[in-house]
């Protein structure tokens, strides 16, 4: 069996984990193409087990750039050969055009789309000009998955997809890995030492993360706490920028990208988020399956997945002030911690386990080929 992946982008981020994790558990019987829409971006790629037959062309069609007919169709035609072909969020959305238009005249294989969120130009709202795209682009995929409720809700009204095409698989992580602490030197380059306090996160580092948000809520916390960054990206010298503006350079660490977050997540006491758009995040999981308090503004579906005790410490979007005063609160108590992040876990142990979730995506793969049992 063969399947060709086409990604916005193949870096570390929520989305592509998720993706490699899939890959992973579906085993060895299948080989994988995988597409960056970003050329040479395949950061999430040291989380493949290396037994898998994985393939990362540098010769197929560029995903990016005008939807030119001759451009689509050199897509349409390198999609051949395959059995499967899963798309991911608007920057492979050319090739599901390219599917619409010329599936059925060149027998193309099915075709599943992703979407997990926006970048920073739909943070704020959605474009109509993309809206349309969508709408006529998904006109013959066979499903379209979301992971949250809002994204859900988008893609029945603004994008007009009928009811049996949209698939709504919540993301869940494998929770029993979270449960034991992690070594103290889990993260290279980086100990902790006895008795330090750490906010910690996980984020590419990407302008819709507004990590510098963060390090402006962090600013307000006693010395004696620390700000841990864990992701890679673009945005890393404004987030430095912003730590020496505030005055706390020597307190903000981004340590870089760590490929089994169970195994440093553990480490942090306090998880925080400061995007401005998220949908389903993968890391708030993580942090609550590790049992820790979670401060982060109201993107997405974040209130919905944290327990009850958690909610007053999810703020208004893009109100700052309160994100800071939600993290000083929980910074200044160490029970209200303790209590807030063992309701979390519970609740990740309950609801959010990998295992349901793999079960989905078997199951609309298998559909989507006709197949009964998947892989």
């Amino acid at each position: 069996m063969r399947i060709l992946h086409l990604h916005s982008s193949f870096a570390a981020g929520g989305k592509e984990l998720r993706a490699a994790r899939l890959m992973n558990v579906f085993g060895t019987g299948i080989a994988h193409t995988v597409v960056s829409g970003q050329r040479g971006v395949h950061g999430a790629k040291v989380a493949l087990d290396p037994a898998l037959t994985v393939d990362f062309p540098d010769d197929f069609p560029s995903l990016q750039g005008r939807p030119t007919p001759l451009r689509l169709l050199r897509i349409a035609r390198a999609m051949k050969g395959f059995d499967l072909v899963l798309t991911y969020n608007w920057g492979a959305m050319d090739a599901v055009m390219a599917h619409r238009l010329l599936g059925r005249v060149l027998a193309l294989p099915p075709l599943v789309h992703h979407e997990d969120g926006f970048n920073e130009d739909e943070a704020g709202g959605l474009k109509p000009s993309r809206n349309w795209f969508r709408r006529v682009a998904l006109a013959r995929a066979f499903a379209l998955v979301v992971p949250s409720q809002r994204l859900e809700a988008i893609a029945l009204r603004d994008w007009a997809q009928p009811r049996g095409r949209v698939r709504l698989i919540i993301n869940g992580i494998r929770t029993q890995a979270y449960l034991s602490p992690p070594p103290t030197d889990a993260i290279a380059g980086l100990p902790k030492p006895a008795g330090a306090k750490w906010v910690g996160t996980l984020a590419g580092l990407r302008a819709v993360k507004n990590l510098p948000r963060l390090v402006r809520a962090f600013a307000t916390l006693p010395p004696e706490w620390q700000l841990v960054i864990l992701g890679e990206g673009p945005e890393r010298g404004a987030i430095e920028q912003q730590a020496r503006d505030c005055d706390v350079a020597g307190r903000v660490h981004l340590p870089g990208f760590v490929p089994d977050p169970s195994r440093a997540v553990g480490l942090f006491d306090l998880f925080a988020l400061s995007s401005d758009s998220e949908q389903f995040p993968i890391s708030v999981l993580e942090a609550m399956a590790a049992g820790l308090a979670v401060a982060s503004p109201a993107v997405g579906d974040v209130a919905a997945m944290v327990a009850g005790e958690n909610r007053r410490f999810i703020t208004p979007a893009g109100d700052d002030a309160a994100l800071g005063r939600a993290l000083a609160e929980l910074a200044g108590d160490q029970g209200l911690r303790a209590r807030v992040g063992e309701a979390n876990r519970a609740l990740a142990q309950a609801q959010y386990d990998e295992k349901a979730m793999i079960r989905s995506y078997a199951a609309t793969y298998g559909a989507a080929m006709g197949q009964a049992h998947f892989p």
